[in-house]
């Protein structure tokens, strides 16, 4: 009974003593910046090769597919996959593979030398190499009907979103080169498309001018801008006002395709690795920034293709690069 009293009692001693608290890991292989479909094929190539990896997702993981609807254009879905949710799959998949990932938002970068550090709103990482892959947000109108409508008829992609726009009339605004290349994609499948633009003069090169001026399923409506945007479940009309009559007018659509650029997220790294004048990263060699460590992925250095399939592509690029860079330092 003594003896059994005796052994109660350390272990009532041992439970009630403190534990000591985990210490956080802070330092890794490869810090991935960003979670979108370049970071987590990052993730996914980086952790199966070997390395201790992390990816700080920022407070909403997942890019710009969080806010699409379904998408029809990424292989493996046959019937096609909600964004959101193939951005679960590709978190779920990023993890299996041993990829730490903690959803905290980068406020700064010291890239001056190895290891990096990272600075997030609660904690300091170092990185023996980093992967950018913050992607690029589109710029938008300021319409209050944007957020009301997005996915419901209003759209920064016609190349992901146009074939569900059949047989339909559509607006695109703006009066670059991106804007006519859009207006042009979307007449394969749309009855009409309405190019709307500030100004009497086109910003597209003027082949691509030439190309949508010959189409018969484009029409301009010059010197006007999108004010408003009016629908019940789904778009259904624009309001337009002329800039130089102030008269405002309606057109009943379908849909309506913004396409006055992109922005890539980019100020971070302001002065500490080269940027174009456009804010997009600039590569050097493959996948390698200015800085022997720090590589790029996805949209925020691409300003051509813009796709979820080719960011994953460039994820993957990058980190067979990081492995090469690890791999010659060792």
């Amino acid at each position: 009974m003594m003896a059994a009293d005796a052994n109660a009692t350390l272990v009532e001693k041992k439970e009630d003593s403190p534990k000591m608290p985990d210490k956080k890991k802070t330092k890794y292989d490869v810090i991935i910046i960003g979670a979108g479909p370049a970071g987590y094929t990052a993730g996914i190539y980086c952790s199966r090769a070997g390395y201790d990896t992390l990816i700080l997702s920022g407070i909403l993981p997942g890019g710009q597919l969080v806010n699409t609807t379904e998408v029809e254009n990424f292989p493996g879905f046959e019937k096609g996959i909600m964004g959101p949710d193939l951005m679960i799959e590709m978190r779920k998949q990023t993890q299996r593979m041993g990829t730490t990932i903690v959803d905290d938002e980068v406020v700064n970068v010291d890239f001056r030398n190895a290891p990096f550090k990272i600075l997030t709103a609660s904690e300091e990482y170092e990185g023996r190499a980093v992967i950018i892959a913050t992607g690029a947000n589109p710029r938008k109108l300021g319409l209050e009907g944007e957020i009301t409508f997005g996915g419901k008829g209003v759209s920064y992609c016609a190349t992901c979103d146009g074939p569900f726009f059949r047989n339909q009339e559509l607006i695109v605004a703006g009066g670059g080169d991106s804007a006519i290349e859009e207006a042009t994609f979307l007449t394969k499948f749309a009855t009409k498309v309405y190019v709307v633009h500030r100004r009497r003069e086109l910003r597209a090169s003027k082949v691509m001018q030439e190309r949508a001026f010959n189409n018969e399923k484009i029409q301009f409506v010059w010197d006007s801008e999108i004010i408003d945007i009016k629908g019940d479940q789904k778009m259904q009309k624009a309001i337009l006002k002329n800039k130089k009559t102030n008269e405002t007018s309606e057109l009943e659509v379908g849909g309506l395709f913004v396409a006055i650029g992109h922005e890539p997220n980019t100020s971070l790294f302001k002065n500490q690795i080269d940027l174009d004048d456009e804010g997009y990263i600039v590569l050097k060699n493959k996948t390698h920034t200015n800085i022997d460590g720090v590589f790029a992925a996805g949209d925020v250095h691409d300003r051509t293709y813009r796709q979820a399939v080719t960011a994953a592509g460039f994820g993957c690029m990058a980190a067979i690069d990081v492995d090469k860079y690890l791999t010659e330092k060792a």
